[in-house]
């Protein structure tokens, strides 16, 4: 049997600030280092295009972060689209925290188990209270909400119609919008 190291988030910060990890496209998943999955064109597009449509919808009440680095107990992972607490200069120095975040977006294609196992663990271990995944097989949002131990209670998938973040219920969502 073997016993594979475990690396604590400021372990892996060593090794990123030392050039260890230099050229490497990989993300700190419940202390173990993982090669992240490489995006496809429809995959950039649609991570990228989603995030614009959330800036320009959240304008003023959240910062709305692009395959950027988020900071968790044991985990640092890239999620397609983090919505974070402005102010946004509050990243200047570490990367967004469980608490920052209002909710996570992940975009999945080939990487659609990683996003509904681990990283769904991840992220209701952390206690982030919403969780999305635009799975571009299925054209579908599959909505993630109250966390408890490693899962969360409810799940609610969509194909069309609008849907309203926890933290925003203000906010109408085009699904539509999202997976196009």
């Amino acid at each position: 049997m073997k016993t594979l190291a475990k690396w604590s988030v400021e372990d892996y910060h060593q090794m990123i600030d030392a050039g260890i990890l230099r050229d490497r496209n990989v993300e700190l998943l419940t202390g173990e280092i993982v090669e992240m999955s490489p995006e496809t064109p429809i995959h950039y597009y649609t991570a990228e295009e989603g995030t614009e449509y959330l800036q320009t919808l959240l304008a003023n009440q959240a910062h709305v972060r692009f395959n950027g680095p988020i900071t968790l107990s044991d985990s640092e992972p890239e999620p397609d689209i983090a919505i974070v607490r402005l102010p946004k200069s509050m990243y200047k120095d570490h990367h967004p925290y469980a608490e920052d975040i209002f909710w996570i977006i992940e975009v999945a294609k080939s990487s659609l188990k990683k996003d509904l196992e681990l990283k769904l663990s991840i992220y209701a271990q952390a206690q982030i209270q919403e969780y999305w995944v635009l799975d571009l097989s299925q054209k579908q949002l599959i909505i993630f909400r109250e966390p408890e131990n490693n899962s969360y209670l409810t799940q609610q998938t969509l194909n069309q119609g609008n849907v309203n973040p926890l933290a925003f219920p203000n906010i109408e969502i085009s699904v539509e919008r999202l997976l196009n």
